[in-house]
Order: structure tokens, then sequence, then C-alpha cells
């Protein structure tokens, strides 16, 4: 039996501004109408593969299960981290809530946001590293490298171990990321592969070498994995208890320590030649798309003349260029990313400009998803803002009430039950209705058919945080 975990953290700020921190980059389709998360489900084989086990945090935690549930998919769990604490706290987790039950599953440990493009290559490798795993080994996938890259961590290959078929190697060591001119001489040298950050192990194998390496960590994760709490379909960690757990990777946390303590006897790494990328930058977009013949990639409404080399991303409007060449340009409905295409690694530094402003750039997009649906910030003024709100059939916003604004709705299309002080009636399509400050009232659609209507909102302040909760069908407080 083989549970896969998937990590689905991270902000991904190197694609901003595709990438938000509220809608990161595995919640994209980056490559077809599948996002990265559905991808990274998709590519298991379901003979060998149970339902996976997801780790996400908190306000990801919607996002996650309508992704699943549009993919035609389930999850065993969904794992919500109060907090980041890096990979190994995730995976002691995913670790203790495997064995909770008496089982003891082979985890496979996937990251939410890689592109693999040969998914058979993937499942053959999955299949090789099982064997291993099943003796008791630790065992880590590690990529055969296409060119020298400073962007990776190494592994380097030691003996050569076989188990019928399935061929690996013990790890004489990971190594940090290189500089270019030590990169080339691993790339030259064939030892030498780049480490994927994905894992293979029992559950119970991985808790023991944790103990032996980082018996805190465990004992703060076993700790609040104990004080866990159930909310809706997600499994809530307590923060108190997991806010003191150490932060670290699982290669320094476990794999490490456990290749120099015994020799890399128990740390095994399975070669994998699957057309693989973490998707990291942009250029690494360019780099695993398909260019047409001047080596462009293009997305969207996009016309050029004399442009080479390039990654244009037209997601709302025309996005048209001359005489351009290596560039990177994205543009969203509230932003537009000009840079070249040799330096997009500092697009993080744009990232941490809009933080540091406390910008709403930089959290997410003008599309914002919530669990009843979404909505698209139209137009901002001083005192007013006007918003296009779509509600998925069945789902509810909670009853609540606004101290600083009142809201104006017609219906676009759909049926709207809404509930506004004593009175619940039907707005359909052309209809509207009135919501004044200070009044309690709700949004429901009751049909079969998405509701679509225009919020017009007019106040003194018209934040988010503006929201009383009466009751709320998400659980959100």
């Amino acid at each position: 039996m083989i549970l896969p975990v998937i990590m689905s953290g991270g902000s991904g700020s190197r694609l901003w501004p595709l990438s938000r921190a509220l809608h990161p980059k595995q919640f994209l389709a980056l490559f077809n109408e599948k996002t990265l998360l559905q991808e990274t489900i998709n590519r298991l084989d379901p003979t060998l593969c149970i339902d996976p086990l997801i780790i996400c945090n908190n306000e990801h935690r919607f996002i996650v299960a309508e992704q699943l549930r549009a993919n035609g998919t389930s999850a065993s769990d969904i794992i919500l981290e109060p907090m980041g604490k890096n990979t190994a706290p995730a995976i002691t987790l995913a670790a203790l809530a495997a064995v909770a039950k008496g089982d003891d599953p082979l985890l496979l440990v996937l990251a939410a946001d890689h592109v693999i493009k040969d998914v058979t290559a993937f499942q053959k490798a999955v299949v090789t590293a099982t064997a291993f795993a099943e003796q008791g080994k630790l065992v880590t996938f590690g990529i055969v490298p296409t060119q020298p890259e400073i962007g990776y961590g190494y592994i380097k290959q030691g003996t050569k171990q076989a188990l019928g078929e399935s061929i690996g190697f013990n790890v004489a060591s990971f190594v940090e990321k290189p500089d270019l001119l030590t990169a080339q001489t691993y790339f030259e040298s064939g030892e030498y592969l780049w480490n994927s950050g994905m894992f293979m192990f029992k559950a119970s194998r991985y808790l023991d070498e944790l103990a032996k390496f980082s018996p805190e960590m465990l004992a703060v994760c076993t700790k609040a994995y104990e004080s866990k709490s159930q909310d809706l379909d997600f499994t809530r960690i307590s923060a108190d208890i997991f806010s003191k757990c150490p932060e670290d990777s699982i290669d320094y946390a476990v794999m490490e320590p456990l290749c120099k303590a015994d020799g890399s006897q128990n740390v095994v790494v399975v070669p994998m030649n699957a057309g693989w990328s973490d998707v990291g930058s942009f250029s690494s977009l360019w780099d695993v798309n398909q260019k047409d013949e001047n080596g462009n990639v293009n997305y969207g409404d996009v016309i050029s003349h004399n442009t080479t080399n390039s990654y244009i991303n037209a997601g709302h409007k025309l996005v048209a260029t001359v005489g351009v060449d290596n560039l990177v340009i994205v543009e969203t409905k509230d932003a537009l990313l000009v840079a070249n295409k040799d330096q997009v690694q500092d697009v993080k530094k744009i990232v941490d400009q809009l933080k540091a402003a406390d910008r709403c750039e930089f959290k997410h997009q003008r599309e914002v998803y919530r669990p009843w649906g979404k909505y698209d910030s139209l137009d901002v003024g001083v005192r007013d803002q006007v918003k296009r709100i779509c509600v998925k059939p069945g789902a509810k916003l909670s009853v609540q009430m606004h101290h600083h604004r009142s809201e104006h709705w017609v219906v676009v299309s759909g049926t709207a039950k809404v509930t506004n002080g004593e009175k619940t009636f039907l707005v359909t399509e052309n209809e509207s209705t009135y919501i004044p400050i200070g009044q309690i009232h709700a949004l429901e659609n009751p049909g079969v058919l998405p509701l679509e209507l225009i919020e017009v909102q007019t106040g003194s302040y018209l934040g988010e945080d503006d929201i009383v909760r009466f009751g709320d069908k998400y659980g959100r407080e």
C-alpha cells in the first residue's frame, strides 16, 4: 500500500504576478486546463496508490478541496499546518496520521508544484523505489541532469544496489547548490543527480530515524497531532503546540544525518529521467513549454513582430511586442511584469517590496477565490467599490453584517436567495436589492446554475475585514 503525501505549501513568489500568497503556483494551470496540484494527483498509478494525503496551510484549504472536487478525486485526509515549518515537520504529521490507525504504509512524498512530462518514467521510478522502501530503506529520487544547474542541490551516487530488476544507488553524499564551475564538473562526471525533494519510505521507518536525529521535532509534532481537531473535511493541528516545533527540511533533519551515521547503507537514491522541473521561475516555464519558430512561448492574445526567445503570458489583454529578445512579459488583471529572462530569479525581490508595503498584489489577484465561489474587484474608489460575484450552486455566504458600508446587489444570471434583516426572498436576473449599513444579511444560491451578480459597495471603509459573521457553513470565524 502506497500512501501519496502531497505537500501543497509554499508561495511560488518567483512566478509573481501569476502566483500570489493566497493563490500560489500549485493551484495554477500553467500548461493545460489542469493545475499543478491536479497533475500531481493524476500522474499517480491508481493500481498502486490509495487516495493521497494533502498537507496545506489553513488559508489554502478551500482551494485544495475545490480542486480535488473539480478533478473528480478525493483525499484520504487534508492536514492543515498552522504555519510553515519546512518539509520535515510536514512529513512527520503525515507519518503520524498514517500510523494512527495501526497501518504502516509506504509514504510517497511529493511536492504539489512539480512538472513531470514523462508519466510512465515517473511511475517506473516509483515501482523501483518501492522495492527498496519495502526493505526498510529511505529512498530519495534523483533527477538525471540535462545541464549544469546552480539552482538545485545535488546527490552523489555511491555503490550500485540491485533488488531483482530494481536498480538504485547508495547515497554517497548530499551536496548544496554549487557555483557554475562546480555544477559543470558534476554534470560531466555523471556521478551526480539533482535533488528532487521527492521521497519514499515506510512511515514507521521515517519516525524511527526522526526519533534518533530530531527527537524534539518528533515530540512536538506528536503532541500537536494528538491535539488535532476536525473541521469539516480538514484535520486541524494545534497552532499553540506546533508553533514550538523546530523548523527544518527532511534533508537536514533525517536524510543527511542518517547518510553520515551509517555510511549511507539505509539511504538509497533512485535515478529518474522523466522531464522533471520544479518550475521555480519563468525561465523554467520557458524551458519546459513548447516554443514557436522564434523560440517564444505565448499564452493568450499575443501579437509579436521581430520577437525572439521570450515568455509572453497575456492573461486578459492584447499584448503586442516589437523588436525584443529574451524577455518575460506577464499580464494579469491587476499587474504587469517585464523582466529579462536571465534575471527572473530576482522577481522575488519585487514580491518582497510588495509584502513590505502591505500591498494587495502580494496576497491575491484581482479575482479572489472563496469556498462559496469567487469575486472580481472591477473598480475601487475612495468610498465605493464594484465587484462581480459568482456563487456556486448550493453555496451560501456567511450570515454577516458590516459597520462601515452598504451594498447594492444586481443579479446578472441565476437566482439569489437573499436574507435582508427579517426578510428572506428570491432575486432573479435583472432584479436588485439593497443592504443598509448594519443590516444582518446573507446570500445563497439555491439553484443548479452558477449565480452571478454585481455588488456596489459604498461607505467610509471597504476592507474585507469589515465583516461580522453570525454563522458560516464553512467554519470560518
